[in-house]
């Protein structure tokens, strides 16, 4: 079984330009690649099929629920301003396993059709990476604020998603796993052991030794002033919200959870509020 996951949709609708919505290009890509997988044997999740919202949070709890084999995440990037980048990425929460093949066939596929191969790049404080129980990719395709990105997806759509689909396929042939099947012998998941059968819940560093926290964040500025601009509006609504420093930038973020389900709550919480929110660790 192998779940496709994309992000916003709804209320969110994640990177614009010039009229353009990520959450419109990635459903469509999503579905696209799914259509192929599906016509090659395989089960596939779709955490969403229309404009709706949906927390990171949330996807990632259908795809521990349902007990999905894999899970990918369509997007689209996008820069501090228009035509600063192009070409495509995919991320992923550490080197290990299945799923840094997968990205890197993904990439070599994509190149091939034409886009800059901004390689395979880690992160694991992204809840869509560390918070499911399964091998997981977050696949950049293309920049949506890049006229050369966007001719490309326009053009060769249909090549992109069997480039991802392929990607997909090319690895598990390789490694004998068949539609349907079972992965987690071949594969850690990404921080909670791979099959192992647990709730959605935090994940843990190398070693297990110490629980990461689940925190809203609310925004990031290069400019302190900006961060608590945003910090006093979101303490006068009542979050106990606060800012951190870090990778040279100001974020304000709204709490501190060992569960996840809790950081789900607040984000649902502070969004109604009228705030652009995602959840990190």
């Amino acid at each position: 079984m192998y779940g496709l996951i994309y992000y916003h949709g709804g209320s969110n609708p994640g990177a614009t330009y010039q009229g353009r919505r990520e959450s419109d290009d990635a459903l469509r890509l999503a579905m696209a690649v799914g259509r192929i997988l599906e016509e090659n044997g395989y089960d596939v999740i779709y955490t969403r099929t229309s404009d709706v919202s949906q927390s990171v949070g949330q996807k990632a709890a259908i795809a521990n629920e349902e007990g999905a084999d894999l899970f990918v995440s369509i997007h689209r990037n996008a820069a501090e301003y228009p035509g600063k980048y192009n070409g495509i990425q995919t991320l992923i929460y550490d080197d290990s396993g299945i799923k840094k093949e997968i990205a890197e066939n993904i990439n070599a596929n994509l190149e091939r059709l034409g886009f800059r191969n901004a390689g395979v790049s880690i992160r694991p404080n992204l809840v869509v990476l560390n918070s499911t129980q399964m091998p997981a990719l977050l696949v950049e395709a293309g920049f949506i604020d890049s006229d050369k990105d966007n001719q490309l997806f326009d053009s060769r759509f249909q090549a992109i998603a069997q480039g991802i689909a392929d990607g997909i396929m090319d690895t598990l042939e390789n490694q004998n796993i068949s539609g349907g099947g079972n992965m987690n012998g071949n594969s850690t998941g990404n921080g909670m052991g791979g099959g192992q059968n647990c709730p959605v819940c935090p994940s843990m560093p190398e070693g297990g030794s110490q629980e990461e926290l689940y925190r809203v964040q609310a925004g990031a500025f290069r400019d302190r002033q900006n961060a608590d601009n945003l910090l006093s509006l979101l303490e006068n609504d009542g979050f106990p919200a606060y800012i951190i420093y870090q990778d040279g930038l100001y974020k304000v973020q709204v709490g501190a959870y060992a569960r996840l389900s809790n950081a789900i709550a607040m984000e649902r919480e502070v969004r109604q509020k009228g705030y652009n929110t995602y959840i990190t660790t």
